[in-house]
């Protein structure tokens, strides 16, 4: 028996045979079958609705990149200078010693279960010592480790953050800052970066954005997509900043101590008194194995800002998803301690070099201006768009590039940011010089003298 029709049944007779309550009151006896009807009826009928969140989330780089018209010449071979991973081309190898850390970590046989979902004991203890510094001390307990830096910043904005909140972020800025942010609630704001001072921080306008629902200032040192690395003194006046609207700092580092020669990286901790921060890293970029997945959370706490209430969230946001590999924590030990620092300094050599080398031959081509790095993997470069009235922005700039010239640069619209383009400095030398040759040649066709220049040149 339908056990609907028992309700029904039941509704209409009542107990005592005179209806609903036993009053007789047929009138709403129908009235809660009709309800009860409509209920079972919307059930039957399929309504599957995304989630607001899954609604809220974008690619700013996938939805730019995905609209766009690329149709790569067939007489030249693509260069792709868009893509921020070092492996793609096979030039830039991790050193043997990462290989063996992994190759023994499997062989041990000792990392094919669950881990703690904030990591091994172990594994946290060598990365504290590793990051451990007078000024900025770590112990394992300040050490959170998660599926690649990506899971590290979302984990931080996270517990940092409610619904309705706002967070400052860099402009020119990783997407993923936003991307994260925005599903779960969170106004972004943008402060500007400075191209004419090597992409430092408007502090002003930075200052000017803060409010009582500012809850978390990013700040990515070394720079992706700008290649900049920020002076002591510019770190301690960010801090001042900070300081002073008590807000705490999400320090993206993953690129840290990839700085070319005569440059100095220092950690935002290592100069911070009383500013809380969650800085962010992970094995990704300086040692060239993105696809490994792990990074980490270091809690800088000196004066017990964030308390026992922020550590304990993190680890219960860290509990949704066992996130870091277990195989990549058994070599840890091995990777930091053990991987010569020839290695480090061969990879910065070939970025460095190649920036020069891109620097060099852009800055020499009418319309473009581009701004030298001073490390990560990336450099930036100003279209000055009135010499070039074919095209409305930088979207259409880059994506007739590739179709003239197979050269492929991300139009910085995906960082918030238009009128530039980004270009990824690790490519083979080779490929690097034959791009800017092709992008020169491009914009050579393409430059058009300015009425204004014209006067100038008359006068």
């Amino acid at each position: 028996i339908d056990p609907m029709f028992i309700i029904m049944h039941n509704a209409l007779i009542g107990v005592n045979g005179k209806g609903l309550n036993g009053n007789g009151n047929h009138h709403k006896a129908v009235k809660s079958i009709v309800c009860l009807a409509k209920q079972k009826s919307c059930r039957q009928r399929w309504n599957i609705r995304p989630s607001e969140m899954s609604i809220n989330t974008l690619n700013p780089i996938r939805a730019i990149v995905d609209g766009m018209k690329l149709t790569p010449n067939p007489e030249k071979p693509m260069i792709a200078l868009s893509i921020g991973d070092p492996t793609v081309f096979g030039n830039l190898p991790t050193d043997d010693k990462v290989l063996q850390a992994m190759k023994d970590a499997i062989d041990s046989q000792k990392y094919n279960g669950y881990a703690p979902s904030v990591g091994y004991q172990k594994s946290r203890e060598v990365v504290a010592n590793f990051y451990s510094c007078p000024e900025a001390p770590l112990e394992a307990e300040d050490v959170l480790l998660t599926s690649g830096c990506s899971q590290a910043i979302d984990l931080a904005i996270t517990v940092l953050c409610n619904p309705g909140d706002n967070i400052l972020v860099p402009c020119p800025g990783f997407s993923l800052y936003k991307t994260l942010a925005v599903s779960l609630g969170i106004q972004v704001k943008l402060y500007n970066l400075l191209p004419e001072k090597s992409w430092e921080i408007d502090l002003q306008h930075m200052e000017s954005l803060i409010d009582d629902r500012t809850t978390c200032l990013i700040v990515n040192n070394p720079s992706n997509p700008c290649g900049s690395v920020y002076s002591k003194e510019h770190l301690q006046n960010i801090l001042s900043v900070a300081s002073k609207h008590c807000v705490p700092i999400l320090a993206d580092e993953i690129y840290g101590d990839m700085v070319f020669p005569g440059c100095t990286y220092q950690s935002t901790a290592s100069l911070a008194s009383d500013v809380p921060i969650l800085a962010c890293g992970g094995l990704a970029k300086r040692w060239l194995v993105p696809g490994w997945r792990l990074g980490w959370i270091l809690i800088h706490d000196k004066n017990q800002i964030f308390g026992k209430e922020i550590r304990q969230g993190l680890v219960k946001l860290s509990q949704r998803i066992l996130g870091a590999c277990t195989i990549v924590q058994g070599a840890i030990e091995s990777i930091l301690n053990n991987t010569p620092q020839e290695f480090y300094h061969r990879t910065i050599r070939f970025l460095e070099s190649n920036s020069e080398i891109c620097f060099s031959e852009l800055s020499t081509v009418p319309g473009l201006t581009p701004v030298m790095p001073s490390g990560a993997m990336y450099l930036m470069v100003g279209i000055e768009m009135e010499h070039f009235p074919e095209f409305q922005n930088d979207v259409q700039f880059t994506e007739r590039l590739v179709t003239e010239q197979s050269v492929f640069c991300l139009p910085a619209t995906a960082f918030e940011y238009p009128n530039y383009f980004r270009i990824v400095v690790t490519v083979p030398e080779e490929m690097m010089v034959e791009a800017c040759t092709r992008i020169r040649e491009f914009c050579q066709c393409h430059y058009r003298t300015c009425s204004r220049d014209s006067n100038e040149l008359d006068q």
